[in-house]
């Protein structure tokens, strides 16, 4: 399927041309699945999908770059942070559709990006040292009390993950609040932040620390066995703990699109997306992904599934904020000493 991907991407460099029966995606999401989903749309609609897969700064530095004559229609990444942060670059355009208005919860959504799959950022344990009654009423804020000095592990601070976190903290608290939480947080660490969001996983089941902050669907990823057989037994003596229940909810991020600004295909970017929140297409996004769904009816992987689905999201701060907030929340991690 990478092979697809690389094919797809090559012809679309090569020609960058648009025609009214095609769309273009540029896309920072790297699943082999969704080329599978959009060949499906394809077979719907006759609607062909053009994929420039990459890292989202080179992605977003082409389209800056071609302006008029960037022929992407559709801009696709992970975290409202990302997407909130190149709005505010006057890089999307507003989209019209009340299929996307009914079936995106109002905080997931702005007007001109949309969420299409859900994912909570929560708090890691295991629970031969830690029990689940010993983490009760935990909330992200409670991660700077003193009791957990040396016991946390967390990523850098460039990671936009935590970045959106921080920003929610400020929406919800206020800077000077959340300026004093992240210095809390950064005595806490068990050590330098490093790695990626399974290496936080993997130090708690090795001892490294007793908490650790990641996205849900990375313990689904490795409990998999995509990614072998050591994260896979280390996946299993962990647990992920969903904070904030007392209070707003869990953090929740999505992944998600916009219409680009030159759009040339708009209309069809639009079907695209409309697509993307069909039952037939949230069951695939989330069968592969681990992701949370965003409409109802769909029932998510049973490896994510089974931690429970009836804990309490966030739906009271608006994911639009995370963009907005983003440089605010980059300059207080700075400040705190978070590297």
């Amino acid at each position: 399927m990478k092979k697809i991907i690389l094919l797809i991407s090559i012809f679309f460099t090569l020609f960058g041309t648009s025609d009214a029966n095609e769309v273009n995606i540029f896309s920072a999401r790297h699943y082999d699945s969704d080329v599978q989903l959009y060949e499906k749309f394809t077979h719907k609609t006759g609607i062909k999908v053009n994929v420039m897969s990459g890292k989202d700064k080179a992605l977003q530095k082409r389209i800056i770059e071609e302006g008029e004559n960037c022929v992407a229609d559709l801009y696709i990444t992970a975290d409202a942070g990302r997407l909130g942060a190149f709005e505010e670059k006057g890089m999307f355009q507003k989209a019209s559709s009340s299929v996307l208005k009914k079936a995106i919860p109002s905080n997931f959504r702005s007007p001109y990006w949309f969420g299409i799959a859900k994912r909570a950022r929560v708090i890691y344990y295991a629970p031969d040292r830690l029990s689940a009654s010993d983490l009760k009423g935990l909330s992200y804020e409670d991660l700077a009390d003193p009791k957990w000095k040396d016991k946390i592990v967390i990523r850098k601070s460039n990671n936009v993950y935590n970045q959106s976190l921080v920003a929610s903290l400020i929406a919800n608290n206020g800077k000077k609040k959340t300026a004093e939480w992240a210095k809390g947080l950064v005595n806490n660490m068990a050590r330098t932040p490093k790695g990626n969001d399974r290496a936080q996983i993997l130090a708690v089941a090795a001892g490294e620390a007793e908490l650790a902050v990641a996205n849900t669907y990375y313990i689904a990823l490795m409990l998999s066995g995509k990614k072998g057989p050591e994260q896979q037994a280390a996946a299993k003596r962990v647990k992920p703990f969903f904070p904030n229940q007392d209070g707003r909810g869990t953090h929740m991020n999505i992944s998600g699109g916009g219409v680009l600004k030159h759009a040339p295909n708009k209309a069809n970017a639009i079907k695209l997306l409309e697509y993307l929140l069909t039952k037939e297409a949230q069951q695939h996004i989330v069968n592969n992904t681990f992701e949370y769904p965003m409409i109802d009816g769909v029932e998510p992987n049973e490896l994510i599934a089974q931690f429970g689905l009836d804990f309490k999201q966030d739906l009271k701060t608006k994911t639009s904020k995370y963009g907005k907030n983003q440089a605010d929340a980059l300059k207080i991690m700075t400040e705190a000493g978070w590297e």
